[in-house]
């Protein structure tokens, strides 16, 4: 009789069985952030990434053989982002009126998550490559995975900080807005676009939908506007 280790050996090398513990992981968050009634902190991509981790750890699962398994997923980055190109058709009107203050926020915000990142980092005695992984954080993955490369930094230390980011923004966005007492939608949805890239854009569409629309196109701008900065703002901690 084949034994349980032989059969789990087996069947972690089949890639169809992380990318069906990959949705089964996100649908088990979705259903505890429904339960939740929509607490920020139970946040879906939180709860599938935990559900994951401890997956992977317990079966001593290597992340190389896990990624093979559920990089459709990943692939569908790219359409996603590109997608983008939406929310900001859709609302190009909305765009035009308020396009100067839109983009002053861009730069200011793109400039100081780029900057404040690299800083911090740098105070805590992070240098080389590792540095270079943190500069596109702020950015949606497939960009960030992009920057992060031609920077010379680690694409996978990127993608968490990536997934890291957008959690923390989804998770804070909403009370640290209220408390702000910033009530106008595109502003709330735009900066937490530039910030949080596509994690933070799902969080505003669950809040509102003209946040989220804007949020969209904070996450497209910001991924632009970051792949030509970055090398720049990174040559000066260097």
């Amino acid at each position: 009789m084949t034994s349980l280790p032989e059969i789990w050996s087996y069947l972690s090398e089949e890639p169809l069985l992380w990318l069906t513990a990959t949705l089964v992981a996100y649908v088990i968050g979705d259903a505890a952030f429904r339960a939740s009634h929509g607490n920020p902190v139970v946040n879906p991509v939180l709860v599938a990434m935990t559900i994951l981790a401890v997956v992977l750890w317990g079966t001593s699962t290597p992340y190389q053989t896990y990624f093979e398994g559920a990089q459709f997923v990943h692939f569908l980055l790219g359409p996603a982002t590109v997608a983008l190109a939406g929310p900001l058709y859709s609302n190009l009107h909305h765009v035009r009126r308020t396009l100067i203050p839109m983009l002053g926020a861009l730069v200011v915000g793109s400039v100081t998550a780029i900057a404040t990142a690299l800083w911090i980092a740098q105070a805590l005695g992070v240098e080389g490559a590792q540095l270079a992984s943190i500069a596109p954080k702020s950015t949606t993955a497939p960009v960030a995975i992009g920057i992060s490369e031609q920077l010379g930094g680690l694409p996978t230390l990127t993608a968490a900080l990536v997934i890291l980011t957008g959690i923390i923004g989804a998770v804070i966005v909403t009370p640290l807005m209220n408390a702000l007492r910033i009530r106008d939608w595109r502003a709330r949805g735009f900066a937490v676009g530039v910030s949080a890239h596509g994690i933070g854009t799902a969080r505003a569409f669950q809040v509102n939908e003209t946040a989220g629309a804007f949020a969209g196109i904070g996450m497209g701008l910001n991924a632009l506007l970051t792949a030509l900065i970055a090398p720049y703002v990174l040559s000066l901690f260097l």
